[in-house]
């Protein structure tokens, strides 16, 4: 039996009223899971990091409680945390929706990676303004951070290990795997 598709309407009305938070792709709500203590921590000590070194310079960060649109219309994601060079466009008066960031980091989970990667990846690569994407491990020190260039095309490039610098040229920033990772416990994923 078919699953019904819901409109983008229908789905933010829902996803308003709800008590937990779910992303929404291809007409379809999908439930967050709650995240491992890892992963938790880097999305903290990420955001922590990025406020700290954009402080004063017209950018606002935000975690996984703000909800970026590819359009107004959607999909609808919650990364783990963003940056928004410049105003924020918010896609309705509720103000829960970003439409322009600047970058866009995940932290990857066994559950969430594959889609990470692929579908949500080619999604957020519609958002014009978007200049980066990272994808932050969650059982080792390694950043992974697409960048778009002048013509449109993405270039990956890794940051392995607490002595490397994640450098995020879109926004003038790097950031320390060392600050990132500090008193992780990463022995604490399952394998």
């Amino acid at each position: 039996m078919p699953v019904p598709r819901l409109t983008p309407e229908q789905y933010l009305e829902i996803e308003r009223a709800a008590e937990f938070k779910s992303e929404y792709y291809d007409g379809q709500m999908f439930a967050m899971s709650g995240g491992l203590l890892p992963h938790s921590m880097i999305g903290v000590k990420l955001a922590s990091a990025l406020d700290a070194a954009l402080r004063g310079r017209g950018c606002v960060v935000t975690n996984s409680d703000l909800r970026v649109g590819i359009t107004s219309k959607g999909p609808f994601f919650y990364p783990d945390a963003s940056v928004c060079c410049g105003e924020p466009q918010l896609s309705d008066d509720y103000k829960d929706t970003l439409l322009n960031p600047t970058v866009i980091f995940e932290v990857l989970s066994d559950s969430t990676e594959a889609f990470d990667r692929g579908k949500k990846f080619a999604a957020y690569r519609r958002i014009g303004t978007l200049r980066e994407y990272v994808l932050v491990s969650q059982t080792e020190p390694l950043a992974e951070r697409y960048s778009r260039n002048p013509e449109g095309q993405w270039t990956l490039t890794e940051f392995s290990g607490t002595d490397a610098m994640c450098t995020l040229h879109s926004i003038s920033c790097d950031i320390a795997l060392a600050d990132i990772y500090r008193d992780v416990p990463l022995a604490l994923n399952p394998k």
